[in-house]
């Protein structure tokens, strides 16, 4: 199979690129970024998805897949360009892979969908909506990428469309939200908070994906991997220290002082929890991950130590 990853120069990007290379499939990437080290089998394309080059890669290559992995957090890209890469990009795959007959499109979303609250399901499934834009309005370009893409599922019948909302990863790459929290010696948390966390190897996001491209299941799907920890436990267990922070000093301490720097509304998802019910992906795709909750630790904890 031929399969087009978009963001492939990003850590999932060439961890999946790898897995899927070394599976049989025929990949090519898309991506503003360099990989200079990619390896034999593996084409990368450096175009912007948003320009007419990205539609001249969709038209010569005969696509039979895409995986669409090029959004960016509030972390990485601030403003108005954030938005035009995560709605624009998204709706660029789409109408291409629809104009030059791609039969299937997998959206990589984020469990951070569902948004944290007090009042907010300890588990949550798939058919349940976005309760994150009044406390963190920076999720919002990735909500409406993650809607505008499950709207596709039947407004292109002909397409399948597959829209994975995968927790956070961790891991050698050091990849994601979770994992450029931990990244300091010392972790903030919000006194008497201590919210469960639901976290993935990077390799396993990879297998999740394979499973995806191999039982091509239309609709949208929750991915997770062994049970949430507290986040309490993965800052321990991963040589971290603990600072906790009363609330109304919380904003003024972020960001100083050697803790990580947090977007205002990041506050609520190290309040409450955000763990989803990955039950119907693992029933659909067979999906079972490679690495349980120490070992995914352990790994990240040896690519990232921390100096005594």
């Amino acid at each position: 199979m031929k399969v087009l990853i978009t963001g492939i120069a990003g850590a999932l990007g060439q961890e999946t690129a790898l897995m899927l290379r070394d599976h049989g499939h025929d990949v090519v990437g898309m991506d503003v970024r360099k990989w200079p080290s990619a390896e034999g089998g593996i084409t990368v394309h450096q175009v912007d998805l948003r320009k007419r080059a990205a539609e001249d890669v969709f038209r010569r290559e005969a696509l039979d897949a895409v995986i669409h992995m090029a959004t960016v957090t509030a972390f990485a890209v601030r403003g108005e360009e954030r938005f035009r890469i995560n709605l624009g990009g998204t709706r660029a795959v789409f109408e291409h892979s629809r104009t030059y007959g791609v039969k299937h499109v997998i959206f990589v979303g984020r469990h951070t969908f569902y948004g944290a609250g007090p009042d907010a399901p300890l588990f949550h499934t798939e058919d349940e909506p976005p309760m994150a834009m009044a406390t963190f309005p920076e999720l919002a370009d990735l909500v409406a990428a993650d809607l505008f893409a499950a709207t596709e599922i039947w407004r292109i019948p002909e397409l399948t469309t597959t829209v994975l909302r995968v927790c956070y990863t961790l891991g050698p790459r050091g990849h994601g939200t979770l994992a450029a929290f931990l990244r300091g010696p010392y972790v903030p948390t919000l006194a008497g908070f201590d919210p469960l966390f639901h976290y993935l190897h990077e390799k396993d996001v990879a297998l999740a994906l394979l499973r995806t491209l191999e039982k091509c299941p239309r609709g949208v799907f929750n991915v997770a991997g062994p049970p949430p920890l507290p986040l309490s436990v993965i800052i321990r267990e991963t040589g971290r220290k603990r600072v906790r922070v009363p609330e109304p000093l919380f904003p003024l301490l972020v960001g100083r002082l050697g803790l990580p720097r947090l977007p205002r509304g990041a506050t609520e998802h190290i309040k409450y929890p955000v763990v989803v019910d990955a039950s119907a992906f693992q029933r659909t795709t067979g999906f079972a991950c490679a690495f349980d909750q120490s070992a995914t630790l352990c790994a990240y904890r040896k690519a990232f130590p921390i100096q005594k």
